[in-house]
C-alpha cells in the first residue's frame, strides 16, 4: 500500500474546517541537545489528541447510515470519532476496554456518544466492537488499520512541514502506527521518521524484526494509548518501507517526561503523548551534534491525580 502527499493534501482539505491547525513550536536547542527542536502540539487537537484527523477524514469520505459509526478505542480514538460525529450530527458507540482511563472516557460521553465497556483489554473492545457493527450495519472506524485513518493522521506532517523550518528527524509515539504510517507517508525519503514505543508495548518494533505482524504482550503505563497488540498489514506494509527505525523507552522514561514538560512548560499530557520526548530525555534516540529534530506531543487525556504524582 503506497499513500501519496496528493492523498494526505486532498484530505487535509476536506478536514481542514472541522480541526484544528496546532502550533509548531520550534527552540533554538532544548532538552539536552544543541540543535533546534521542534514541538508538534497536537495535544491541543480537538478532543485532546492527533485523532481527530483520522475521525474527521473516514467520516466526510465514506457513506455513513442512520445506523451511525462505531469504534473500539483505548480513549482517544474514541473521543475523536465521538467529537467528529457529534460535529457532522451521526450516532456514535464507542467501544473501550476495562483498562481505559475514567478521563477519556468522560471526554467521550461528553461529546454524546454511548459508551460500553467492551472487555479486559482493547482487542475484547474490538471484537465487541465489530460483533455491533455487523448486527447494526454502523460505519466501523478503525483506528489505525484503515486508508482513511492513515490519510487522515498524515496530515499533522503536512503542517508540520508548512509552519516549522526544515527537519531531519522527527520522533513519533507508536500505539497501533496509524498516525507514523501517515507522517511517514509524507515524509517518505526526505525527513527520517523514527517510532518511538514503550519497552512493554512494542507492537510496530517487534513487527519489523520478525518481518511480518506480531502479536505482543502489553504492559506499559501507556497502554491506553499505546498498547496495540499487533499494527496489522496496512501498518506494516507502510512502516518497512518508511520508518527508519523505532526506539524503544522505559515506562520511568515516560513519567519524566511528563514530569518535565508540566514542571518547565505547563504542559499536561497523558503518557502516550509524552512518549516521543522520553526518547530524547532519556537517550533512546541520540541525535547528531546540530541535528535539526522534531518531536510530535500528541496526547493531552491526563488524569490530573495521576500528572500530579509524576510531576511531584
Amino acid at each position: 500500500m503506497i499513500i501519496s502527499r496528493a492523498d494526505i493534501q486532498d484530505a487535509h482539505s476536506r478536514i481542514a474546517p472541522h480541526i484544528r491547525r496546532t502550533p509548531a513550536w520550534t527552540l533554538p536547542s532544548a532538552f539536552g541537545h544543541d540543535g533546534p527542536v521542534s514541538l508538534k502540539l497536537e495535544f491541543l487537537q480537538h478532543a485532546g489528541s492527533f485523532k481527530t484527523r483520522g475521525a474527521f477524514n473516514t467520516l466526510l469520505s465514506q457513506k455513513v447510515t442512520e445506523a451511525g459509526v462505531a469504534a473500539a478505542s483505548g480513549g482517544n480514538h474514541g473521543a475523536a470519532v465521538a467529537y467528529a460525529a457529534k460535529q457532522l450530527g451521526l450516532k456514535a458507540c464507542i467501544f473501550v476496554p476495562e483498562i481505559s482511563s475514567p478521563a477519556k472516557i468522560a471526554v467521550i460521553r461528553s461529546h454524546g456518544a454511548e459508551v460500553v465497556i467492551g472487555g479486559a483489554r482493547y482487542a475484547d473492545a474490538q471484537e465487541a466492537c465489530d460483533l455491533y457493527v455487523a448486527e447494526s450495519g454502523a460505519l466501523r472506524v478503525h483506528p489505525f488499520g484503515a486508508e482513511s485513518t492513515v490519510i487522515g493522521q498524515g496530515t499533522v506532517g503536512l503542517e508540520w512541514e508548512e509552519d516549522a523550518p526544515p527537519l531531519d528527524t522527527v520522533l513519533v509515539a507508536v500505539g497501533g502506527g496509524g498516525l507514523i504510517s501517515g507522517i511517514a507517508s509524507w515524509w517518505k525519503d526526505r525527513v527520517k521518521v523514527v517510532g518511538v514505543e514503550p519497552e512493554g508495548s512494542r507492537a510496530l518494533h517487534a513487527a519489523l524484526e520478525a518481518g511480518r505482524p506480531v502479536d505482543v504482550d502489553v504492559d506499559s503505563v501507556a497502554a491506553d494509548s499505546l498498547g496495540a497488540r499487533n499494527i496489522g498489514d496496512l501498518v506494516y506494509g507502510i512502516c518497512r518501507e518508511t520508518v527508519d527505525h523505532v526506539a524503544l523507552v522505559q515506562d520511568a522514561a515516560i513519567r519524566d517526561a511528563q514530569g518535565l514538560l508540566w514542571r518547565d512548560w505547563r504542559i499536561a499530557t497523558e503518557p502516550g503523548g509524552a512518549a516521543a520526548l522520553a526518547a530524547l530525555l532519556s537517550g533512546a534516540y541520540r541525535p547528531k551534534a546540530g541535528e535539526r529534530v522534531g518531536v510530535l506531543l500528541c496526547g493531552a487525556n491526563v488524569e490530573l491525580a495521576r500528572l500530579a504524582e509524576v510531576a511531584a
